[in-house]
């Protein structure tokens, strides 16, 4: 495990976890949102690899992609950022989240090592199955790079044991069937799911998708470990992103608010 994410982990707090896509709407405003971010409160941050065709992804996080995209974003674009965000944050954990094409395309032994040396602590691949990521796992493990596995609702529990048998870090419970910020997930559910996930691994349990608000991440986090949040972020991006103040603004009280939920 990642000695930052162990650390985050290593109290009983709840933990905000916040995702944003890497590059929007461009590397320099990216830069100071993460900031923003970090500065007002999140545990850990999750960087989006931009990706033209996000299939999991719902239309608030496919238009930051456009945006980054548009604005010249690609992975060192990512790395750079990561390397400008370590220069006064070595503490907080950088997860990076996306598809293995991306990967696959920039090379898995050159994107390892670039993480390494740029401080990311772990990766969320969406579409990247246990049966077929060996060739990844193996690079990134001689780093100590986590790999954070999703579960969603309808995870059988043998493949929840196959899914949490090489999974590090922490894993990612997605709380609905669908895609991200669509709707929020039911709590009886998530309970019981969490429960069974319990019974296979002792890793952390965070759980995101469809979490926008802190009433929302307030119940998530009596059950889970944690709360991820990110389409709620990206809106404001989204609609704010031509008057940068007000951005950095409306995004320091949105995570300062969240972040209220986590508490008793």
């Amino acid at each position: 495990m990642s000695h930052r994410i162990k650390k985050v982990f290593s109290d009983n707090r709840k933990k905000l976890i916040t995702f944003v896509t890497g590059g929007d709407p461009d590397k320099q405003n990216s830069k100071k949102i993460l900031e923003t971010i970090i500065q007002n409160g999140t545990d850990i941050i999750e960087i989006g690899m931009p990706f033209s065709d996000p299939m999991a992804d719902g239309p608030t996080i496919q238009l930051s992609s456009n945006r980054a995209i548009k604005s010249g974003a690609n992975l060192n674009t990512i790395f750079e950022i990561s390397k400008s965000l370590r220069k006064n944050n070595d503490n907080i954990p950088i997860i990076l989240m996306g598809y293995y094409n991306v990967i696959l395309h920039y090379g898995i032994k050159k994107f390892a090592k670039k993480c390494s040396e740029n401080g990311i602590d772990g990766l969320i691949i969406v579409d990247l199955q246990p049966e077929e990521d060996s060739e990844l796992y193996k690079e990134i493990k001689s780093h100590k790079i986590d790999l954070i596995r999703l579960i969603t609702p309808t995870t059988t529990k043998k493949r929840i044991k196959i899914i949490t048998s090489n999974s590090s870090g922490f894993l990612y419970y997605v709380t609905i069937t669908g895609i991200t910020g669509q709707k929020s997930g039911d709590m009886e559910e998530l309970r019981k799911s969490i429960k069974n996930i319990r019974r296979c691994s002792n890793l952390p349990i965070v759980a995101g998708f469809g979490i926008n608000n802190k009433k929302q991440v307030r119940e998530v986090c009596k059950i889970a470990d944690g709360a991820v949040v990110g389409s709620s972020i990206v809106k404001i991006i989204e609609k704010e992103f031509r008057n940068k103040n007000l951005m950095l603004k409306k995004i320091k009280n949105l995570i300062l608010n969240l972040k209220k939920g986590t508490t008793k």
